[in-house]
């Protein structure tokens, strides 16, 4: 491994990708600090943290004096910079740009389409004390029934993972978007096998870091099952 440096990754792990960022450091044992960011609270919003990320956002990777922002960013520096195992962020060209290719469209299709579910049905009714539209929650769930099509059909395909044998940063990514609806109680992969079974492998491969970055989704899903 590379010589230890102080990474400090600012975290609100009730974001998608400061879970992947989290699940991917603690599982490639690299070693690092997290400072949570609490978004409800505002604290993105401090003088401090603005100074770091002027946009207000998580996450935020400190390497000693190198600010970096925007998860897939972080993710590929941090594959690149460790000595982590090859098939995270491949080095060989072809099955590097596999997994370019799925980060790319995953930032326009898994991502926005899972957490508008998420924000319809969890973040909004919060916020607003007012109960989740109907139509608009069926329109953002037909945009994710057609993003899981594609997961399915051109991604996933018959391979074990979404870009060949092995887990990758385009996997990662992925299963902490597909999680985010049960946030409202929602398993939009309770009835497709294909990535049911795709989720078990993934996190199978993580092991313990999974559960541990879901931690405060699990507590947001058994508030929403208490309320029905």
């Amino acid at each position: 491994m590379a010589a230890v440096n102080n990474i400090e990754v600012y975290l609100d792990l009730l974001s998608q990708p400061c879970r992947a960022i989290h699940i991917f450091l603690n599982c490639n044992n690299i070693p690092h600090k997290v400072k949570t960011v609490a978004i409800r609270k505002g604290e993105n919003r401090t003088p401090e943290f603005t100074k770091l990320n002027p946009m207000q956002k998580v996450p935020v990777m400190v390497d000693n004096n190198f600010v970096l922002t925007e998860s897939d960013a972080i993710l590929k520096y941090l594959a690149t910079k460790y000595n982590v195992s090859g098939n995270w962020y491949p080095v060989h060209p072809d099955q590097r740009a596999r997994v370019n290719e799925y980060t790319a469209w995953h930032h326009t299709n898994t991502r926005p389409h899972a957490a508008k579910v998420f924000m319809l049905e969890v973040l909004l009714p919060h916020m607003t004390g007012q109960p989740t539209d109907p139509q608009k929650l069926q329109r953002a769930l037909a945009d994710l029934n057609d993003t899981l099509e594609k997961l399915e059909n051109m991604f996933l395909k018959r391979q074990p993972f979404l870009c060949g044998d092995d887990i990758s940063l385009a996997d990662l990514l992925a299963v902490c978007e597909l999680m985010q609806p049960l946030g409202g109680g929602r398993d939009i992969l309770k009835d497709r096998h294909k990535l049911l079974r795709w989720k078990s492998r993934v996190q199978s491969a993580l092991g313990r870091s999974f559960d541990d970055a879901h931690t405060v989704l699990y507590k947001v899903q058994n508030r929403s099952r208490a309320k029905l």
